[in-house]
């Protein structure tokens, strides 16, 4: 039995459907959490529980566009924070990913995804959403990260759960 990585990764005929199909779930499980999560996944104080589904990139490195495009589709529907929120924030879920993805590809330490996690996000998105709050980058920052602490630990914990469970498994086809 071929294990869902070596699945969903391969390269055959079907590969380019698998991954279409594998991203639009992907990117709609991110949306939802966000419905589900509004309340205090915008703003000045953000705790962005949709942010650990970034973790996937690590086994899924095509997942990289698929997990901006669902930032931008969040902050499209909830942000309320104009265009520079919406692309931003498609910039920084792009650049979060994609940093994930190398930790795997350059067989870096998994404890690694945390600060990427807590920092891209943490410390690029107050660029902008300080002047469109008007507040003060500093405080906005040290907010955002702290914010960030939970997700980026369920992203870890996501990443051992799914390298021991069911990557290894051989259970899934």
């Amino acid at each position: 039995m071929e294990n869902i990585y070596k699945k969903i990764n391969e390269n055959d005929a079907t590969s380019s459907t698998k991954k279409l199909a594998v991203s639009a779930i992907v990117i709609a499980l991110y949306v939802v959490v966000m419905a589900l999560t509004q309340s205090f996944a915008f703003g000045a104080v953000q705790i962005r529980i949709a942010t650990a589904l970034y973790s996937l990139s690590y086994f899924f490195p095509f997942l990289v566009l698929p997990l901006g495009l669902a930032n931008v589709v969040s902050n499209l529907l909830f942000g309320n924070l104009g265009l520079l929120d919406i692309i931003g924030g498609g910039l920084v879920g792009i650049i979060a990913a994609f940093l994930i993805s190398l930790i795997r590809k350059k067989n870096l330490n998994k404890n690694f995804v945390i600060p990427v996690i807590i920092f891209i996000p943490g410390l690029v998105v107050p660029i902008w959403l300080s002047v469109l709050l008007k507040l003060p980058y500093p405080p906005l920052a040290l907010s955002l990260c702290l914010g960030e602490v939970i997700p980026a630990i369920v992203g870890r914990f996501m990443i051992g759960t799914l390298s021991n469970r069911v990557l290894n498994s051989g259970n899934f086809k």
